[in-house]
């Protein structure tokens, strides 16, 4: 008897749905190039929304061009500097509002200056910064601050189609990449001055040499600490733009109309009556039993 299928993962549901798209597309005779109105006839054949093929076409065709080949600091260390882009749905204005709200609540970044179409955040320092990881600290339900360590963040926001916008954004993390390198230029000097130093108290050669071994296993594991570094705020720009995607970004005059529930009828009603009714009157005193 077989046994029932477990469950999907996203990495297979990924690798499912691209064969599946594979496969439908090859019972097709599709040309080296396409037009867009092919692109949205293919895509709704497929059953995919005409809404999500025209922005991934937008995302496709704001592409930047590829940046240069990595320099030797770059595949020594990690890169100094990561970056991301999407398109979202909404206007420059909307997004460029649920951007800022959203860094200002879950990233330890001010802002350092803002024009038309590009924003720059810098590290939030002081007591500002203590506040905010100690509210963070106690509230429920925080996020972890992913791009505490860059030292620069840029966004810039172009418009596109109605309703579409490209989003880049930009971290710069050189300085601290610059301090891992000079720490492991410090451990090599140390080996090297070291062996230096034995070789001129005339100390066996390898006895001497002992410490360029250790040089370079130090000098390789400081190395391999700043790797993370890139990684962990490149993730954090992705979950930037995740928020700016999924979130409901609408334009201020698209936003709707507050329309009265049954409650505000019946608290209008109530008013209403209140403010007809006048002041109570009051009536004689009272007698009592006894006749006084």
């Amino acid at each position: 008897m077989s046994s029932s299928p477990g469950p999907i993962d996203r990495a297979a549901l990924d690798r499912i749905i691209r064969r599946a798209a594979e496969l439908q597309t090859a019972d097709r005779e599709i040309g080296d190039e396409l037009s867009p109105d092919d692109v949205m006839a293919l895509g709704q054949e497929v059953g995919i929304p005409r809404r999500y093929l025209q922005q991934a076409m937008l995302e496709e065709q704001s592409r930047p061009p590829d940046q240069a080949a990595p320099g030797f600091l770059d595949r020594l260390a990690g890169p100094a500097e990561v970056g991301s882009y999407r398109v979202v749905r909404g206007d420059p204005e909307a997004v460029t509002r649920a951007l800022l709200r959203w860094i200002e609540q879950n990233e330890l970044l001010v802002v350092q200056r803002q024009q038309p179409g590009r924003i720059s955040w810098e590290p939030l320092g002081g007591i500002s910064a203590a506040i905010r990881r100690s509210s963070a600290a106690f509230g429920s339900g925080s996020r972890p601050f992913m791009l505490s360590k860059a030292e620069l963040v840029t966004a810039t926001i172009t418009a596109l189609e109605s309703d579409f916008c490209h989003v880049a954004l930009r971290a710069s993390v050189r300085p601290i990449r610059s301090a891992y390198l000079g720490g492991s230029a410090t451990a090599l000097t140390l080996g090297a001055g070291a062996t230096t130093a034995l070789v001129a108290l005339s100390a066996l050669l390898p006895v001497a040499l002992i410490p360029v071994p250790v040089a370079l296993g130090v000098s390789y594991a400081t190395l391999r600490r700043y790797r993370p570094v890139p990684a962990r705020v490149l993730l954090g720009l992705e979950r930037v733009l995740d928020s700016l995607e999924t979130g409901t970004v609408k334009p201020a005059h698209q936003l709707p109309r507050r329309v009265p529930g049954i409650l505000d009828a019946i608290i209008g009603e109530v008013r209403r009556s209140i403010e007809s009714a006048g002041p109570p009157r009051h009536s004689g005193p009272r007698r009592g039993t006894n006749g006084s």
